[in-house]
């Protein structure tokens, strides 16, 4: 197990007649550089540009976030054609997922005034995607139907340019159409086992299938699912802190399962915690998806003090230094 170190102890009455809980809390956990890159996005173009900016889509996947933005004077969006023509100057962001070409073009065809906060790491998806089409290649994406993120990478192409593969058995009975080379690219908040699985199936059917130069699976993605495996055969419980529509959340609390913990279960806040499967518990662990604030996790730790005798270890697996530019518009705001 990783190393841990000692972060802080709780305790109220009522834990004495409960018990002591030992809490694992994973590190690295929460906001990524995509994410708060996002964030900042809008919060930037609120201060310098003033109420409304429109968000097409949620900014994140994480309903916290969302709220505290609206308060802000944020007005979130599905599609562009919701913003009155007597707004079309207003400030429109892109969410981090990424959008398909069409989305921006259809801004610039109404005049309208875009921030693109797509994370870099899509951003980069989407240029390998671009290479692969003009060098003749017919490109696979291994994602999950219907995500954002895979919308918004299937849609920098053509139609039927790009074909999705979601399991394993997708990769076995997937046939190529006009003899065309293969390369394949993924959706940036994937289970790295379960791609790993994929791409296996598809290397061995296909052994000149062009892989993506560095792993499409982002840092965050890899780095907060290593720290759940480390955690996760050490503890009795694991409360992952996400939304339900968040890929890479998701994806955590199943590989919390899979690394050995008896159950794992996904909560926006401690509100959403269902304590009666945490009762009699000695150990737990937390963390959370790479959209949910370190805020809820304290709220959640919070709620776990007032039940137990709470001592929290930090488990730390990586270290994390990345950051992302603001887009150039936004940069004299930030300063």
């Amino acid at each position: 197990m990783a190393s841990t170190s000692s972060d802080t102890t709780a305790s109220t009455g009522s834990a004495q007649t409960r018990g002591p809980l030992r809490v694992l809390l994973c590190a690295p956990r929460g906001f990524c550089a995509g994410v708060d890159r996002a964030v900042q996005i809008v919060e930037l173009a609120l201060e310098r540009f003033g109420a409304p900016v429109y968000v097409r889509h949620e900014i994140v996947h994480n309903k916290y976030v969302v709220e505290s933005l609206k308060t802000k004077g944020a007005v979130f969006i599905e599609e562009l054609t919701e913003i009155p023509d007597e707004d079309v100057e207003r400030p429109v962001v892109f969410s981090a997922h990424g959008v398909p070409k069409s989305v921006p073009a259809a801004a610039q065809a109404r005049n309208m005034f875009y921030l693109d906060a797509t994370c870099p790491l899509v951003s980069k998806v989407h240029k390998e995607a671009e290479i692969h089409h003009r060098r003749g290649r017919e490109i696979i994406l291994i994602g999950h139907a219907g995500h954002p993120e895979v919308i918004g990478t299937m849609g920098q192409l053509p139609d039927g340019a790009v074909r999705l593969v979601e399991t394993v058995e997708d990769a076995r009975t997937y046939e190529p159409t006009g003899g065309k080379p293969l390369a394949w690219i993924t959706q940036t908040t994937l289970s790295v086992d379960d791609t790993r699985a994929i791409v296996e199936v598809l290397t061995e059917r296909f052994p000149e299938i062009v892989a993506p130069h560095k792993d499409d699976i982002c840092y965050a993605t890899t780095n907060r699912q290593e720290a759940v495996k480390a955690v996760a055969p050490e503890v009795d419980a694991m409360i992952v802190v996400g939304a339900p529509n968040s890929s890479n959340s998701q994806r955590l609390r199943e590989v919390a399962e899979r690394a050995g913990c008896p159950f794992a279960v996904l909560v926006q806040r401690a509100s959403d915690i269902p304590w009666e499967r945490f009762s009699g518990l000695s150990s737990l662990g937390i963390t959370a998806g790479a959209s949910a604030p370190e805020v809820l996790v304290e709220e959640i730790i919070g709620a776990f003090a007032e039940r137990y005798d709470v001592a929290v270890e930090s488990v730390r697996t990586a270290e994390e230094t990345i950051a992302f530019n603001l887009p150039r518009a936004l940069r004299e705001a930030a300063e």
